[in-house]
């Protein structure tokens, strides 16, 4: 069942409750629905900066938001974003769940106004014995005389579903979402959105030889599991494929390397670029776009116990290559290494990887920001940047210069799974990188995927971060 509808309606349709979107130097165009004694009350408040009001009607009521003038179009969209956000207090004041959309402004915000509030409406209910009693959802979003706007909207509508999908992935339990649980979630997604979904066993996984991920599961009564998704349409307007993998660490002690508890109350979000890889397929199969694009996801836990994996031991990944593995708790890039080398086989067109890989990358740039590198061209990486601003999921590329990779090095095997305290983002780069034989960038999204305090319309807990981004990258490099 879908979480929200988005939909256009009739300019002569009637609702029970429309927020109108106005801009902060234009009130004369309001007249025609407020009263003068409203109209006088709203100018005073403006020149208060007040921005949002409401006037209550015998049936329903009429909701304003005001924008002042935004130069930049990008800050003047995530602003209609938060407004979006912001506006929920009131609907959930009133316990309102279905609104309309209308626009007196020149530039028409409501798009991104309801990307927002959607966003920010979004609630995991699935475990709670009465959902009932928690703040009721928004259902419904209609768009005003906006039948010009209809294609944007339905992929909007499709775009948030695939967002929900896979925050609901990301905070799902590990007690309910072990790695064969979560290849079946992958499987049923497929099912529902329209693209093929294969899951390997741990027998295939051997004949493989994904070393990495072997050892990584070794400690664990779970099976590993990897996953191939593919949206392959039949006029795909790219010859070679576009390879995304996720890490899907379902849950992450450290292993022997073991974290402390405050480092280990929320790992069950060490799946979240694995959920996002879901959440893009999906969002691709819905619109049917004109790409050919596979999804790669090797999964498994992270636990302690006798035939755990050890600081010092030294394994052989699917590539050949061997890693002394100094630290236990850098264990997504040892699936990683193995899913990269698989995707080799598809001379792929490039290969972008989501994980929450590195601490490093939150303490150097918090949760605002997802820190990226690789060995794609210019254009890729301009095109990908222009995309994190559009959706406001922005990235900072750091270097992978060759003198990152003298960390690596090991006295008794080809690498070291770490280097040293500094850099520690670049360096786990530098180590997927000798796995790549193809254009590729890494995206560490440690900071962003996951959030103990909402901000803004990224609600607590798993925000669904990369989803709009490589979807909106996808269409703006292929498309």
């Amino acid at each position: 069942m879908k979480r929200i509808q988005l939909s256009a309606v009739p300019a002569h349709r009637q609702t029970d409750y429309t927020i109108v979107l106005a801009d902060n130097d234009r009130l004369d165009a309001l007249d025609q629905m407020l009263t003068p004694d409203e109209m006088s009350f709203l100018r005073k408040a403006t020149a208060q900066e007040v921005l949002q009001f409401f006037f209550p009607r015998n049936e329903g009521a009429v909701l304003i938001r005001l924008f002042k003038v935004e130069k930049d179009p990008i800050a003047a969209k995530e602003d209609a974003r938060l407004a979006g956000n912001e506006m929920l207090k009131e609907l959930r004041r009133y316990k309102i769940e279905n609104i309309t959309l209308q626009n007196t402004g020149i530039v028409d915000r409501r798009l991104d106004f309801a990307e927002g509030l959607a966003l920010g409406s979004y609630q995991f209910l699935k475990y709670f014995t009465n959902p009932d009693k928690k703040e009721k959802p928004i259902r419904e979003i209609r768009f005003q005389d906006a039948e010009n706007m209809a294609a944007e909207i339905e992929e909007l509508d499709m775009l948030l579903e695939s967002v929900f999908l896979t925050r609901d992935m990301v905070n799902e339990p590990q007690s309910h979402f072990n790695s064969v649980q979560f290849a079946e979630a992958v499987r049923l997604a497929g099912e529902q959105h329209g693209f093929a979904v294969e899951v390997m066993g741990k027998e295939k996984i051997e004949a493989l030889k994904m070393g990495g991920l072997l050892a990584v599961n070794r400690a664990s009564s779970i099976p590993p599991q990897f996953c191939v998704l593919e949206w392959k349409p039949e006029q795909a307007k790219n010859a070679k494929p576009l390879v995304l993998v996720g890490k899907g660490v379902v849950y992450d002690t450290g292993g022997l390397s073991l974290k402390p508890s405050e480092g280990m109350d929320y790992m069950k979000c060490d799946m979240a670029g694995a959920a996002s890889v879901v959440g893009v397929l999906a969002a691709v199969a819905n619109r049917k776009l004109p790409l050919h694009v596979i999804g790669l996801i090797p999964a498994t836990d992270n636990k302690i116990g006798e035939n755990a994996l050890a600081p010092g031991d030294v394994i052989t990944m699917a590539s050949g290559t061997t890693v002394e593995v100094v630290n236990t708790d850098a264990e997504g890039r040892l699936i990683l290494a193995d899913a990269l080398h698989f995707a080799q086989k598809y001379d792929p067109e490039i290969v972008i990887d989501l994980a929450t890989l590195t601490g490093s990358a939150v303490r150097a740039l918090g949760n605002q920001v997802i820190c990226y590198m690789g060995t794609a061209g210019d254009h890729v990486k301009h095109n990908l940047e222009e995309s994190g601003f559009s959706t406001y999921e922005r990235l900072v590329e750091l270097p992978l210069w060759k003198e990152f990779g003298e960390d690596l090095k090991s006295n008794i095997a080809d690498l070291k799974n770490v280097g040293s305290n500094n850099a520690g983002m670049i360096t786990a780069g530098k180590f997927l990188e000798h796995f790549t034989k193809f254009p590729w960038l890494h995206l560490d999204i440690a900071g962003p995927a996951y959030l103990r305090v909402a901000n803004g319309y990224r609600t607590k807990e798993g925000t669904g971060v990369g989803v709009r981004l490589i979807y909106t990258f996808l269409k703006k490099q292929y498309l």
